[in-house]
């Protein structure tokens, strides 16, 4: 199979996302692909173990009421293992219930095997969607 840069597979991975595209989302990863989010707020998995336990989860996140509207790589790190890159991304999105925007910046280590994620781990802070999940307090 051709070597797919792992560019691509990410300006991929934010074309599904940003329509909602669930199952081809889940399809970019291996059958024994691994989602891991150690700091994940309360509610959210830490680790999720094959396609369709991503399938699953990435059906239930693009149909709860957190819209993501944009999704954007600001740096691209290729390591000495060409299968792994380290992503800088910006996120932007509302929550549609309370029309609260967010921003938020992580850090994301892949491991991309001919054109499928292997391994994708996710270090966002948690705070940034606990206070835009959390109800604001009354202005006094």
């Amino acid at each position: 199979m051709p070597s797919v840069p792992p560019a691509d597979v990410l300006a991929l991975r934010r074309r599904l996302i940003l329509s909602g595209d669930a199952d081809s989302f889940a399809d970019l990863f291996t059958p024994d692909g691994v989602i891991e989010a150690p700091f994940a707020p309360p509610g959210a998995p830490v680790r999720l173990a094959g396609r369709e336990a991503i399938r699953e989860y990435a059906h239930r996140v693009m149909a709860s009421p957190l819209l993501l509207e944009d999704f954007e790589v600001v740096e691209l790190y290729q390591t000495q293992d060409p299968e792994v890159v380290i992503v800088e991304l910006r996120t932007k999105g509302t929550l549609t219930t309370t029309d609260r925007s967010f921003a938020a910046t992580s850090i994301q280590i892949l491991r991309i095997r001919e054109g499928q994620i292997v391994l994708f781990r996710d270090f966002a802070d948690a705070r940034v969607m606990q206070d835009v999940l959390t109800e604001p307090c009354p202005e006094s």
